[in-house]
């Protein structure tokens, strides 16, 4: 499943950089536009956001090579918080009902998750609804891009997972053993990029709150399962939601999709303190 999520990146990659400014249709679709016009349209600005992500690190300047410093340095402290909280959670592993950590699996594994979104987004073409499908769009292409990301990370880095051993620090890049693929966690990855992307459609503040708190799940279940660290979760959630952000952005700039851009309503930050390490989203 990896390997065949690896290549169909892959593939669409290598189909942007065959897109040109004359086979893509500068006019938006419209209320009277056939199904597949809306399809092929939604498709070609997939590629072109998917292309665009993989491309920002060739225009990036020295701030953003210190953003990009401060993730992986705020990953690396985090560590020191690995062990503790791995305690804490299999303290209360038994209070957990099953459902949760059953949804949480289900959820965040690419078969199903993508299937949900293949719903959606065939919604969205169904109504014509360009919310909608400007939402799908938004997921499926920050998917394929932070997925790509984590199979790279989590073969190069190979480090183990907390079940496998109780060293959290043990590595074995490039290893084939899936007890060496605990960073970045998968499920994390897809589940806060969907949260993430679905949340940016609302302004109802509790509405927002529902939707991370579901997106929440599955990279708590996988915590519970003992599968990953809460360093493998944080950096994850924080990948997904900057990959999220610039494809959001570059969607906007290119003026896909007509509907009003919402005034940026959290705002996410790195915490350091004496007692205090993680993202924090300030509403």
């Amino acid at each position: 499943m990896k390997l065949a999520f690896l290549l169909f990146g892959i593939a669409l990659l290598f189909g942007h950089l065959h897109i040109t400014a004359q086979n893509l249709d500068p006019s938006k679709p419209s209320d009277t536009s056939s199904y597949w016009q809306l399809i092929k349209y939604d498709a070609q600005y997939t590629l072109k956001s998917v292309g665009h992500g993989f491309s920002r690190p060739l225009y990036w300047k020295g701030k953003d090579y210190a953003k990009m410093g401060i993730l992986f340095a705020g990953t690396a402290a985090m560590t020191l918080a690995d062990d503790p909280v791995r305690d804490f959670v299999s303290n209360g592993k038994k209070n957990v009902p099953e459902v949760l950590r059953d949804f949480g699996w289900y959820f965040g594994s690419p078969q199903n998750y993508f299937l949900a979104n293949a719903g959606l987004y065939g919604f969205g073409v169904l109504t014509k609804n360009e919310k909608i499908r400007k939402t799908s769009v938004l997921i499926i292409s920050s998917s394929i891009t932070t997925g790509l990301m984590q199979t790279f990370l989590k073969n190069a880095v190979g480090r183990q997972r907390p079940n496998a051993n109780d060293d959290n620090l043990n590595f074995s890049p490039f290893s084939k053993s899936g007890a060496f693929h605990s960073f970045p966690s998968g499920h994390t990855v897809l589940s806060i990029t969907m949260a993430h992307a679905i949340a940016k459609q609302f302004d109802n503040i509790w509405i927002k709150a529902g939707v991370y708190a579901i997106g929440a799940i599955p990279p708590a279940s996988r915590l519970i399962d003992d599968a990953h660290w809460i360093s493998d979760v944080a950096f994850s959630a924080a990948l997904s939601i900057i990959v999220v952000d610039s494809m959001d952005k570059f969607l906007f700039n290119e003026n896909a999709y007509s509907y009003p851009q919402k005034k940026k309503s959290v705002s996410w930050n790195f915490c350091f303190g004496a007692n205090t390490i993680g993202i924090v989203g300030t509403f």
